[in-house]
């Protein structure tokens, strides 16, 4: 029984999971990323071999992917995360042809071709009004945390338009409409089509084709999905519970599973 791990370090959580070569997933975790890259993924990659049960040299192979994959002293070798998060994203639902991957810094959108290769992307991570840090500041600004924003939102009667296409204006109209009595969850809605609205011209970018698959932080909150769904008029995959946030550290364990082989392949060829 071999074992490999995937470590995503991305701007705002670092996650870490151990893939058995079944396919069983035996441990994983997730932490702030911090200021100090290479310590957020020591420590989250150490407390997913806790929950596995297992000791470092278990595992065979680590293989690091996200914006800090780089900095990362412990992985064998570093992927993109479009090329992790393509992986695990196939890995849950193998007819995904579109990725909509929405983080806290950034939002991706990719289009797959038949192998599960990524055939064209877009990013959007230079504005953030279009990332979920706009979903946080909004929240922060109204006086809730991040964890708050799902059951606030769901309390929504309806949504209120937030129009600016830049997060410095758009919150302008928070503020606005929170002086004229606007009911927070209203708010926080109206900054979920808002935000939707962005990942749906995003993909229409990548020329987007069903199926579609959601993943991302800011994804764990149903009525991002439900938003989602209704501009896209077509079903969407999410993967359940927190799976939707470690889809690209599956994919980069999956990866490090790829690799394996290949060198078996490789000494058994060899050797032949």
């Amino acid at each position: 029984m071999r074992f490999t791990a995937g470590i995503d370090i991305g701007s705002t959580y670092t996650k870490a999971l151990i893939r058995r070569d079944d396919g069983e997933i035996v441990g994983r975790h997730m932490h702030p990323t911090g200021f100090k890259l290479a310590e957020a993924a020591t420590q989250t990659y150490h407390r997913a071999l806790d929950e596995a049960g297992l000791e470092p040299g278990d595992v065979s192979y680590i293989v690091a992917t996200g914006f800090g994959r780089h900095q990362d002293r412990l992985s064998d070798v570093q992927v993109t995360d479009l090329t992790a998060a393509a992986r695990g994203a196939a890995a849950l639902f193998p007819n995904t042809r579109t990725i909509l991957d929405v983080g806290g810094q950034t939002m991706k959108a990719s289009r797959l071709s038949e192998g599960w290769k990524v055939k064209s992307f877009r990013l959007n991570d230079k504005c953030a009004a279009g990332t979920g840090a706009f979903l946080e500041k909004t929240a922060h600004y109204m006086g809730y945390n991040t964890e708050e924003i799902g059951p606030l939102v769901d309390t929504s009667k309806e949504s209120i338009p937030i129009s600016g296409v830049c997060a410095v204006f758009a919150e302008s109209e928070v503020i606005n409409h929170l002086s004229q009595g606007v009911p927070p969850a209203d708010i926080m809605h109206g900054a979920i089509v808002s935000l939707v609205g962005r990942s749906v011209q995003l993909m229409k970018r990548v020329r987007m084709e069903p199926e579609y698959t959601l993943i991302g932080g800011i994804l764990r909150f149903r009525r991002m999905i439900e938003v989602i769904r209704d501009q896209l008029d077509a079903e969407v995959n999410v993967p359940r519970g927190d799976l939707v946030q470690f889809t690209a550290a599956l994919g980069a364990a999956i990866l490090g599973h790829r690799r394996l082989e290949k060198r078996a392949g490789d000494t058994a060829e060899a050797t032949a």
